[in-house]
């Protein structure tokens, strides 16, 4: 028998190439007249959010923007751009940019009606609705935080926490292919390396809810990315690749946003906590050692993923395919361009001591992964990266 399981998702998945100009038709079918953008700094450089303005304005909607959102947001930013939608009076958010944007956008509209504060909504379960319509717009094909239950915050000074819950899905996620195809080589294939990650964790995944949807999900999204991600990456220009990517990580969100992430996760948050260092090049720096970790006692998840990448894998036996699975993640990795080496983006040997202590803080995620992972793991996983 089927184990019981849970599946959630965003209510509504738009997808199209130039989507972005039906927003405000969008915001109009809610019966909201007041919006809050949130976004950062470098989507203002872009002609991104005055299309989204017009769109808005077109359709006589009054927006404001908070643009103040930075990498891996501090609880600062959520708590200004909270104070920003209370004071447009806004009675609905649209979270315009990246995972760190559509996080940040999660909290203010659960947050703004008033039923809790920020640290008693950490954790999984404890947020308390209702919240303010929500419409997640992603720019980059990675986090597929437009389809999670869950925002990630940075708390003091390097640590994270996350908020998981349904009542932070979005009503709607507006998936624009278009509006991904500036996005820069390097920034491309570390997103799509993080969709990929998110994929191979979810499949993978010790939960319980581990589920045939979510493991479905993930190997239809490995499918698509596993080919899309380094033609984006080498020409920007392909339209079919950019497509790919965004459905492909939507799909991975959806996937793990059902049977949790792991210890590639786990692993990577202390990395961009202490070291700002983009949450999915982090996943890529450990991944392919957390997969041969994982892989000496559970190969056989990583063998039935692999083929969906890697053709040729299909043929091996399961040890031996989930081993080649590691070592063909690392290539890809390298062919995008990414760094290969925690050393390599500046990293010193004596924080990994560091590293791996904070790594077993991160229990919600551990705790999903196929492998028992001690401090000792953890340090030794670090050490081969470095």
């Amino acid at each position: 028998m089927t184990a019981p399981f849970t599946f959630n998702t965003a209510p509504s998945i738009r997808f199209g190439d130039g989507l972005l100009a039906d927003l405000g038709s969008m915001v109009m079918a809610t019966g909201q007249k007041r919006v809050l953008v949130v976004t950062d700094p470098g989507m203002m450089a872009t002609d991104i959010v005055a299309q989204a303005l017009a769109s808005l304005a077109a359709a006589g909607i009054k927006s404001s923007v908070y643009s103040e959102v930075e990498a891996d947001p501090p609880e600062a930013v959520v708590h200004a751009a909270c104070d920003a939608a209370r004071a447009a009076d806004a009675g609905l958010v649209i979270g315009l940019g990246g995972g760190s944007s559509m996080d940040a956008a999660k909290l203010v509209a659960l947050l703004v009606p008033g039923h809790q504060q920020l640290p008693d909504a950490y954790g999984v379960g404890n947020a308390v609705g209702p919240r303010l319509p929500l419409i997640l717009v992603p720019t980059t094909a990675g986090t597929g935080s437009e389809v999670t239950p869950i925002s990630i915050i940075t708390t003091g000074k390097s640590e994270k926490m996350g908020v998981v819950s349904p009542v932070i899905l979005p009503d709607i996620a507006l998936l624009d292919p278009g509006l991904t195809m500036s996005v820069p080589p390097h920034v491309t294939a570390a997103t799509g390396i993080d969709a990929m990650v998110h994929a191979i964790e979810a499949y993978a995944s010790a939960s319980a809810n581990n589920n045939p949807v979510s493991r479905q999900l993930a190997v239809q999204a490995l499918g698509l990315l596993g080919g899309a991600v380094e033609r984006a990456v080498h020409d920007g220009s392909d339209r079919q690749a950019r497509a790919d990517m965004l459905l492909g990580a939507m799909l991975a969100g959806q996937a793990f946003a059902n049977s949790p992430v792991a210890a590639v996760h786990a692993l990577a948050y202390p990395i961009g906590g202490h070291f700002k260092i983009p949450h999915g090049l982090s996943n890529a720096l450990v991944l392919a050692h957390v997969l041969r970790f994982n892989a000496v006692v559970a190969p056989a998840p990583y063998a039935e993923m692999a083929p969906y990448v890697f053709p040729a894998l299909g043929q091996m036996g399961p040890q031996e395919a989930a081993a080649a699975f590691a070592e063909e993640m690392a290539a890809l990795a390298k062919r995008c361009g990414l760094e290969a080496r925690l050393r390599d983006v500046g990293i010193p040997q004596d924080a990994l001591d560091l590293l791996a202590r904070d790594a077993m803080n991160q229990t919600r995620l551990l705790v999903n992964n196929p492998r028992l992972v001690e401090e000792s793991d953890a340090r030794a996983i670090y050490q081969a990266a470095w």
